[in-house]
């Protein structure tokens, strides 16, 4: 189902599952920590990790990312399911190509929400109600959105779009998105959104981690 046709794309299914795979060391360390690559081969860029895969690209293509799962991560094919109820829609990526442990997907360009506090990048209101947009398009589809975090959400050139949607099928509740942006409309809007300060990383990892116990607790 998800196999675009065409040299280029044959190409790159040949890099990945005969240069990339075979030589990339990745692991999940703890469920709840981005995964650990360990060893990227040359010619191939690590653009980031999440909780259960890694996400690589080739020079040679940087418009399709490949997305990695760790050995003993499961959810390669809820995701699949998830691009495919969510088809085209311009918040979010598009899946190609499906393997035994890797996707391909259309690459989403910007700056996740995180790393525009870390860096004193303004988010602007327009952002977050396109991805609440988003997101009532993904229940729209039957999907749950599930998991959105700052991490997890983008910035690129004003809009908003959803980085992740790996949990959407999961059905449990989850407030992540809606306590996003009560923190943004509390605290970021008056106080930040108009002369955006960078934010320390030990402090962003600080309230990150206070959040989860938080959570825990609630």
């Amino acid at each position: 189902m998800y196999m675009v046709k065409g040299t280029g794309m044959d190409n790159l299914i040949k890099a990945v599952e005969q240069q990339l795979l075979p030589r990339l060391d990745i692991e999940s360390v703890h469920p709840h920590e981005p995964v650990k690559v360990k060893y990227c081969p040359p010619g191939w860029k690590l653009l980031g990790a999440g909780n259960y895969a890694a996400v690589l690209v080739h020079p040679e293509n940087s418009e399709v990312v490949v997305k990695v799962y760790a050995p003993g991560r499961p959810g390669l094919e809820d995701e699949v399911e998830v691009y495919r109820r969510l088809g085209e829609h311009p918040a979010y990526s598009q899946c190609y190509h499906a393997g035994g442990n890797y996707l391909m997907l259309k690459r989403m360009r910007g700056v996740t929400l995180y790393n525009c506090i870390m860096k004193g990048i303004r988010i602007p209101d327009k952002a977050i109600r396109d991805i609440d947009k988003a997101l009532d398009y993904a229940r729209g589809r039957g999907l749950h959105p599930h998991d959105i975090h700052g991490k997890n959400v983008m910035l690129h050139n004003g809009r908003g779009s959803v980085l992740d949607v790996s949990d959407f099928l999961k059905v449990e509740q989850c407030t992540m998105w809606e306590d996003l942006k009560e923190a943004y409309y509390r605290y970021y809007v008056p106080y930040l959104q108009k002369w955006p300060l960078p934010v320390p990383g030990f402090m962003m990892n600080w309230i990150r981690k206070g959040y989860r116990k938080y959570k825990k607790k609630h």
